[in-house]
This record gives C-alpha cells, structure tokens and sequence, in this order.
C-alpha cells in the first residue's frame, strides 16, 4: 500500500465515516425491507372500516335472528293468553250454570214448601234435591279452584309477555341505532339475504357475555316455553272438567226431574185411589142412610100412631079376644113387653146408623181433604218440573226478573189477580179469580 502524503489520523477518519455510511445504508435497506413486509397499506383505513362493518353486520344478523326468536315466542305467549282466556270465559260460563242450578235448586226446595202440610213429610224427591245440591256445591268448589289456576297461569304467562317485550325492545336498539347508521360493504351487501335465512335454520349461537344471546334473552325465553308448556296442559285440564261437570251436571238435572216425575205420578195414582174410596165411601153413606129411612119407619110402625083414637080395634092391648083369653089364670101375654124391646131395640139401632153415618161423613171429609191435598201436591211437583226444565237452558240472569219468579203458580185456570211471586200473600194457596174472568 502506498504511503499516504495525508496524515494517518485524517484518513482513518475518512474511512470510518464512509464504513458508517455503509452500515447505515444497509440499515435503512433493511428496514425499507422490513417495512415492505409489515407496514400497514394506504388502503388500511378502508380496510379497518370493512372489517368494523363486516363484525357489526354480523352481529346485527344475530341480533336478529335473536330478534326474531323473542319475535316468535312473544306470538306464541300471546296467542296462548288467547287461548287461556277463551278456556278461562267457557270455565266463568260453566261456573255461571252451576251457580245457576244452585239457585234453582234452592228455588226447587222453597216451592215445595207451600205444599199442603200432610205433603211435607221428607219423601226421596227431597232426598235427589239434597243430592243434586251437595254435587252441585262440590262442582262449584271444583271449577273455582281451576278457575284461581287459570288466573294465576295467566299472570304467569303475562309476566313472561312483558319479559319478553323487555328483552325485545333492549335487542331491538341495536337494530335500531345500529342498522340505520353504517353502510353495508359491497361485498356483504349482496349476500345479506342468504346468510340471515341460513342462520334462521340454524340454531341460536351461544350464549356470550357480549353477544345477542344474553343470558337474559335465554332465561325469557325458557320461562315463556315452560309457561306455554303448562298453559297447555292446564287448558286441556280446563276442557275437560268443562266436559265431565257438564255431563254429572245433566245427569243430576235429569235424575231430579225424573225422581219428581215418579212422585207426581205416585200422587197422582194415591189420589185416583183415594177417589175410588171416595165414591165408595159415599155409596155407603147413601146407604146408611136409606138404612135409617128404613129402620126409622120401622120404629114407627112399631110404636103405632100418635093419638089412641087413631088405634083400631085389633091394635089395642085390651081387644075383645085379649079380654076373653085373660078370663083364666095364668094366660098373661108378652105382647106388650115385646112391642117395648123392639122399639128400644130399633131405637139403639137407629142410634149405631147415626154413628156410623158420622163416622163415615168424618172420612169423607178425610178423604176430601187427601185428595185436595194430594192434587195440591201434585201441582206443586209438576209445576216445579216445568219450571226447572225451562230454566234448564241457562238463559236467564240471575237476580232478574226471570229468575225471582217462583215455580209454583196458581192452581186455577182462569186468570187470576194473584201474581207467581212467592212474596204475593196468595202465594200457594188458591186464589179468586178476577172479574173480568168471572
């Protein structure tokens, strides 16, 4: 190397800055390399906008697919509360007509009061009404009880409504603020349709802290399904009680009815006989007194006339064959004393027909009385089967008009002043007919 006219400090210097320009220029070389690699492009804010929109998108899909869960099962919550109330106003309706026959019942048993008091004795048609009311107070405890079910069911199912419209309305913000304020990217913008209908069939994403499927979202929707699940088994419930109570309830309405029937027919054949003994006992008394005509003449041909000057000769105890055989000793004749005993004798006989004529009017009146009574009490029966089978229909108001009117009327044909209320101080009893009916 050829010595240097320059000093050696002056080069080495030179040297050093141009190794240091070296260095640094591979350096910068690198890094200019390194930057190519892992430098963010211009188009990174593009990019970064894309990838926000593209996760908001994606959370706004599930958000409504999530939406559209809650959507699906408040409708399902609606219409059972529907269906619920439906089966509630049948359940209210059944209630009603048992109400209804209570108060017939009742009705039933205070128009067989008035009846005649021989007819009051307790008989099996008391015994039916008794029965008919103990089932019928059972049924009326029975639906109560599914009723207070049902009311409490449906503040279940109205509590899980308004959780569920909670929950709706907080997931449905985001669609609002959220859908509204971006721009879908070109490259989602055509596919939105596909992939919300290929989420719609598949099922909901887990639940995330931070995601649509909260945990409250979840249990919402969990207690509407349990809530519909035993809205559906209590309506089924509901139904069918409706069905039995109203099948017990016609078969007891019916049995009662019958069990009156049988009564008024009973009466109606006691009082048929007792017309039969009526006639019988009135024949006997015709011929009583016939028998007493006859034992009466009797007598008074046995005591022979009033005045002695009406006697004739061969009446007199002293006629001349009497006094001719009197002549001798001994030869007293009877006739008198006989006369006197047959007199007695058809005066206690007189005395026992006029008993026994008494005795026979005493029953006759009895009898009259039976069968008034008995004609009395089949009115009231069969007065209160029309009525019960008029009012079977259920179609009238309680406490109405309808419903105050008593099953027992009046039991005359014509028209009377007397009205069919059991207030009426002619209520059960016979009553005069008006004047213009007269």
């Amino acid at each position: 190397m050829e010595s240097t006219i320059g000093p050696d400090t002056w080069k080495l210097s030179t040297v050093n800055n141009i190794r240091l320009a070296q260095t640094v220029v591979q350096k910068s070389d690198k890094f200019n390399d390194l930057g190519r690699l892992l430098d963010p492009l211009p188009s990174l804010r593009d990019h970064c906008i894309q990838q926000s929109n593209a996760k908001i998108h994606a959370y706004v899909r599930t958000t409504r697919i999530v939406v559209v869960k809650l959507r699906d099962n408040l409708l399902n919550t609606e219409e059972e509360i529907k269906s619920l109330l439906r089966g509630k106003e049948n359940l209210e309706k059944a209630l009603e007509h048992i109400r209804k026959d209570i108060l017939l019942n009742e009705q039933s048993k205070n128009g067989r009061e008035v009846k005649p008091i021989r007819e009051k004795e307790k008989d099996g048609a008391d015994d039916l009404l008794g029965a008919e009311k103990k089932q019928l107070l059972k049924i009326k405890r029975f639906l109560e009880a599914k009723l207070r079910s049902v009311q409490k069911q449906l503040q279940v199912l109205d509590n899980a409504r308004k959780r569920l419209k909670a929950v709706l309305a907080e997931r449905n913000r985001v669609l609002d603020l959220i859908c509204h304020a971006i721009t879908p990217s070109r490259a989602s913008a055509s596919k939105t349709t596909d992939r919300i209908s290929s989420h719609k069939k598949q099922e909901l994403p887990g639940i995330h802290p931070l995601g649509p499927y909260t945990p409250e979202a979840a249990t919402s929707m969990a207690i509407a399904t349990d809530a519909i699940e035993r809205s559906h088994i209590l309506l089924k419930e509901v139904v069918s009680a409706i069905r039995d109570v109203n099948h017990i309830q016609k078969e007891i309405h019916q049995s009662v009815n019958h069990g009156l029937t049988k009564k008024i027919s009973e009466s109606t054949t006691m009082k048929q006989h007792l017309q039969l003994a009526y006639g019988e006992n009135r024949m006997a008394i015709h011929r009583g007194n016939k028998w007493h005509y006859t034992t009466d003449v009797s007598r008074g041909y046995t005591l022979g006339p009033v005045s002695s000057m009406d006697m004739t000769t061969r009446e007199r105890l002293d006629r001349p064959t009497v006094r001719t055989y009197q002549r001798h000793p001994g030869t007293q004749l009877s006739e008198a004393q006989q006369i006197i005993q047959g007199s007695n004798g058809l005066e206690a006989s007189l005395e026992a027909i006029n008993r026994n004529i008494g005795m026979l009017g005493i029953t006759q009146d009895r009898l009259r009385d039976d069968i008034a009574d008995k004609h009395k009490g089949a009115q009231v029966d069969a007065s209160i089967v029309r009525y019960r089978r008029r009012k079977a229909n259920h179609r009238w108001v309680v406490g109405g008009a309808a419903s105050s009117s008593s099953p027992v009327r009046c039991g005359r044909r014509a028209r009377c002043r007397c009205s069919s209320r059991a207030s009426h101080p002619t209520f059960g009893r016979r009553c005069a007919p008006s004047s213009s009916s007269a």
